[in-house]
């Protein structure tokens, strides 16, 4: 079997940001969430999907905002957005849907929890994080576990993020924490770009490996006396980037394997939310319906 974990804060935001906006019955803006229905439902639609998650950020911050006052959070967000949050995650538990809705932790921390969880179990071959998301890159094994960018139909295994990034997996935390991360609020060390980065950790693999003197580094590269200097007046701050930039793999999530095997939507919950979506046509639209709802 394949696992789908989706990562629903992304969907959201790409269907708020790439679609036209619509309002309610009432007036309420509900395009994002009418556009995450629409490409949830083509998900399901889709030969070899039968178990899925899906994660959101409940609220933007989490424990990351107590360790670091400059990480990401929910100002600048537009606010029309913001309060589709709820009704979002109402969507996809009336889709069947097994929802997780993060607020101590982030939503990339529940997709990395669940894809080191079931990417051992016996019948799953293959987990997906659904996701274009870099720091979901840290999470690929192999091609056991890799991320699907689903708009672009491109697949990210191992192989792909050295391609990409010039790292292993294990090793993206390190390339966040020197290059920075802007969408989150890392900042990164100074002088640092991807391919200075790229080149040392590529041979070095961890912060802690690096040499505090460059004429000791294995690898040449550009500007390295001025790049040696910055990382050892700021190990401090790299190694509380990475700490930031480091998935959670222990979320609490309640769910096991087969907990995410879909049965179908929930009829009576997808009747109201079609109602309040302004989209009488919703309950037609669903290939299966729960046999219990």
């Amino acid at each position: 079997m394949r696992v789908h974990l989706v990562d629903g804060t992304y969907e959201l935001f790409r269907s708020h940001f790439g679609a036209p906006p619509a309002s309610a019955p009432e007036g309420a803006e509900v395009g994002a969430t009418r556009g995450l229905v629409r490409s949830l439902l083509a998900l399901l639609r889709e030969d070899g999907v039968t178990h899925l998650a899906c994660a959101f950020d409940h609220v933007i911050e989490s424990f990351r905002n107590r360790l670091f006052a400059g990480y990401k959070t929910g100002e600048g967000v537009p606010a029309e957005l913001m309060a589709q949050f709820p009704l979002a995650e109402r969507a996809t538990q009336a889709l069947g849907l097994v929802t997780w809705p993060m607020v101590e932790f982030e939503a990339d921390d529940a997709l990395a929890t669940a894809a080191h969880r079931f990417a051992d179990a016996p019948d799953v071959e293959e987990v997906l994080i659904c996701t274009p998301d870099k720091d979901l890159a840290q999470c690929v094994r192999g091609d056991r576990v890799v991320c699907f960018d689903r708009l672009r139909r491109r697949r990210l295994d191992e192989d792909g993020v050295v391609g990409k990034f010039g790292v292993l997996p294990a090793s993206i935390p390190d390339w966040l924490a020197l290059v920075g991360d802007e969408a989150d609020g890392i900042p990164g060390l100074e002088r640092w770009g991807a391919k200075s980065a790229s080149a040392v950790l590529a041979r070095y693999r961890h912060l802690e490996a690096i040499p505090d003197d460059e004429g000791r580094w294995e690898v040449t590269v550009r500007g390295a006396p001025a790049l040696a200097r910055s990382l050892r007046e700021g190990r401090a701050q790299a190694g509380l980037y990475r700490l930031l930039a480091t998935l959670r793999t222990d979320v609490p999530l309640a769910e096991n394997l087969e907990d995410l095997r879909w049965k179908g939507g929930r009829r009576k919950a997808l009747e109201a939310l079609g109602r309040d979506l302004g989209e009488t046509d919703l309950v037609a639209r669903v290939p299966l319906f729960r046999p219990d709802d």
